[in-house]
């Protein structure tokens, strides 16, 4: 399994920025797919997760109503679409699969990680 992130960058504060996640090895029909993120002196985050049926809730407090996540089955590839960004957002960012899915997931279940990409929000 092989998850690969792309579309970070720097950007200001209020804009928006969408993270793409291309999976190969796995099909995100079948799978929840995970976002997280790591700060600077802080531990990995819970962002958000999308089921292999679409659904999109559980996102942490911090994001709901700015952040949502969404897919592309042809391309196997899931985003994550960033609204308002504020500079407390700057992290990197990594996208997760689990070994098996439940909805909704434990932060344990995540098994395949990507390399991560930073996001940098600039005030």
């Amino acid at each position: 399994v092989q998850l690969v992130e792309s579309g970070g960058g720097p950007v200001q504060a209020g804009e928006s920025l969408t993270l793409a996640c291309t999976a190969s090895g796995l099909q995100i029909r079948e799978y929840c797919m995970g976002w997280f993120r790591q700060a600077p002196g802080n531990e990995r985050e819970f962002v958000g997760a999308i089921s292999w049926t679409g659904t999109t809730d559980n996102f942490v407090d911090s994001v709901k109503d700015r952040f949502s996540i969404f897919r592309d089955l042809a391309k196997n590839t899931v985003y994550l679409q960033m609204t308002s960004l504020k500079p407390e957002d700057t992290a990197v960012y990594f996208c997760a699969a689990p070994l098996i899915s439940r909805w909704p997931p434990e932060v344990s279940d995540f098994t395949f990680w990507g390399q991560g990409i930073q996001v940098t929000v600039f005030s």
